[in-house]
């Protein structure tokens, strides 16, 4: 079989060190604050972002996706590096553009072979995704075959975070006004998810330390074939470690300590979900 090049975006909120590992490429959102636009883990880094963002006085932030030309290049690149198909597992096209440009790109190249994945989800459930095409190219498969077969998984991917606000969610349009109205007219924490390819609303309770321990029940209602514990840096590494010592402990039947990770909330993830957020992506065992 041919060589098979994966292809995901920024929103997968992969530590550049796994991608690179994985050989996958990520294609840069554009991240802005104000009139300032930086292409995430381009122009600026996940810290510079966060610094950015908990600076007093600074610009909330938005994204952007990447324009059709971004994709057509970087596919161009992968052929000419030696590639025979693309394997491109995306965030939800009901969460942003970024698929539809993906779309268009590879509309632009009718002779190469490029399978696009809507991976219904965002931050490391479409990582996630990214790594098993990865693993299922290592085998040989063709490229149809590894699309088809992260497209079965997708129905195991979740995801479960405890926010400190809505508001963040609200300004970027990925909540409804009324919806996020209940975290800050009752003050509670909410607890988000992705149902349907959109971010919902799960449940809300009455602290962040609450919060965090129903996110724990939800994650671990049976087991668990891959995790990832996403957080933000104003959480200390204690309050990291024993969330996911918590959420390891009750896996029902245990997991993998190889398929366990810990990653920080990125840029192009972090304008939608501000700071203060504990939570995690699970790929479900069958």
């Amino acid at each position: 079989m041919g060589r098979v090049a994966v292809i995901t975006d920024s929103t997968a909120d992969m530590p550049p060190a796994t991608a690179v590992a994985a050989g996958i490429t990520v294609v840069p959102l554009w991240v802005r604050f104000g009139d300032q636009e930086f292409r995430d883990g381009v122009d600026i880094t996940t810290a510079q972002f966060w610094e950015r963002l908990l600076t007093p006085g600074s610009a909330f932030p938005s994204t952007a996706a990447p324009a059709p030309g971004v994709f057509r290049d970087t596919f161009e690149a992968a052929f000419t590096a030696g590639a025979d198909a693309v394997v491109c597992p995306l965030i939800g096209s009901k969460l942003s553009g970024t698929l539809q440009s993906a779309t268009l790109a590879a509309s632009m190249l009718p002779n190469r072979e490029i399978h696009i994945i809507d991976t219904g989800t965002t931050s490391m459930g479409t990582g996630m995704a990214a790594i098993l095409a990865t693993e299922l190219a290592a085998t040989g498969s063709s490229a149809a075959a590894v699309a088809e077969g992260v497209r079965a998984r997708l129905p195991d991917l979740d995801l479960f975070v405890a926010v400190d606000t809505l508001e963040y969610l609200r300004r970027n349009g990925r909540l409804s006004a009324a919806r996020a109205a209940i975290g800050s007219v009752l003050s509670v924490k909410p607890i988000i998810t992705v149902r349907d390819g959109e971010v919902v609303l799960d449940r809300t309770t009455r602290t962040r330390g609450k919060a965090r321990d129903l996110a724990i029940e939800l994650i671990t209602t049976g087991p668990i074939e891959r995790l990832a514990v996403m957080h933000t840096p104003t959480s200390t590494p204690a309050e990291v470690a024993d969330f996911r010592d918590k959420l390891v402990a009750r896996i029902p039947g245990g997991i993998n300590p190889a398929n366990v990770m810990v990653a920080q909330i990125g840029s192009s993830t972090g304008p939608h979900l501000g700071p203060d957020l504990m939570g995690a992506i699970l790929l479900r065992a069958r």
